[in-house]
């Protein structure tokens, strides 16, 4: 029976996704908690006093906006949203469509995210980490320097690593599948996503190809076929496996607040950005600090968690 549910639950977001191509656009919108009997024993090893949280200064507003350009899934388009949040600074977000290579060629030369523009300045930029180091030494968006540098940790430096076929496996067939998330509400964005984007275990030259008759990369189809294949499969076994790699990050991570001593800094913009699309997932056993970390950082940098949409 549990294996009838999975199979037909798979079905319909396959359709929502386009995995098919006579697929429709419809989605589909499936509720995810967050706690569980796991997540609830799931003890951290860390006996670190809790530190205080970071500290938003005032509302800061320009007369022009900045606005930012961003994949919402994207992990460097959310670190950014993270550090204009934590400066509480109000900015425009524009989504871009996956399929939309016009607009971000117009700004910057070429497709990527994310990108900051400063209206006010006629000034416009790309690449996360700069764009953070822009925003926090201008004297116009608060005080100079309030985001951390990274740590060099190695610990959560591998601890992605380790994971990364694992997330990739679990969270890009959910990301189109929602049919939710601004860059994939056409069938075109979430194929364009499809059609860029491998599935473990292919490597990117096999999937995408390099442009030559000798390797023209797979077939469209293909590609529908085996994201329709990765939802349709019965993620217990990686979810378990998820679950007991949370644990281990969890025992890293040096408290509610930060993930590293000292404060809020690039050590969490970097891995809050990526553990964020964990909450597409549905049935994640969260330990306790990790939980209560994603939700801290969320609320302080007003930037959503996905677990209303989890599949």
């Amino acid at each position: 029976m549990k294996l009838l549910i999975v199979s037909s639950l798979a079905m319909m977001v396959s359709n929502a996704a386009g995995f098919a191509p006579s697929s429709s656009s419809s989605s589909i919108n499936v509720r995810s908690s967050p706690s569980s009997p796991m997540s609830k024993v799931a003890l951290s090893m860390s006996t670190v006093s809790e530190a205080k949280p970071f500290a938003k200064g005032p509302r800061i507003i320009l007369n022009q906006l900045p606005v930012l350009y961003v994949y919402d899934h994207c992990p460097f388009c959310v670190r950014v949203r993270l550090a204009l949040g934590a400066k509480n600074i109000k900015h425009l977000i524009h989504f871009f469509a996956n399929d939309d290579i016009a607009t971000p060629t117009n700004l910057v030369g070429k497709k990527i995210a994310p990108i900051f523009e400063l209206p006010e300045d006629n000034f416009v930029m790309g690449e996360s980490l700069d764009i953070i180091a822009k925003i926090d030494t201008d004297e116009r968006f608060g005080t100079p320097n309030q985001i951390l540098p990274a740590s060099g940790r190695k610990d959560i430096k591998a601890w992605q690593k380790s994971v990364q076929v694992l997330l990739r496996t679990l969270q890009r067939p959910r990301y189109v599948a929602t049919g939710l998330l601004p860059e994939f509400q056409q069938l075109d964005g979430r194929h364009a996503f499809i059609k860029n984007h491998q599935l473990p275990p292919y490597e990117k030259p096999e999937w995408k190809g390099d442009g030559t008759d000798e390797n023209p990369g797979m077939e469209m189809d293909a590609k529908l076929k085996l994201y329709a294949e990765a939802m349709a499969a019965d993620p217990a076994p990686l979810i378990e496996d998820l679950n007991a790699r949370l644990v281990e990050l969890d025992d890293m991570l040096y408290g509610e607040h930060y993930c590293s001593e000292g404060g809020f800094s690039l050590d969490d913009v970097d891995l809050w950005a990526r553990l964020r699309s964990i909450t597409i997932i549905q049935g994640v056993a969260w330990p306790t600090k990790l939980r209560t970390y994603m939700d801290n950082l969320s609320e302080l940098c007003d930037v959503p968690l996905y677990d209303e949409m989890a599949l």
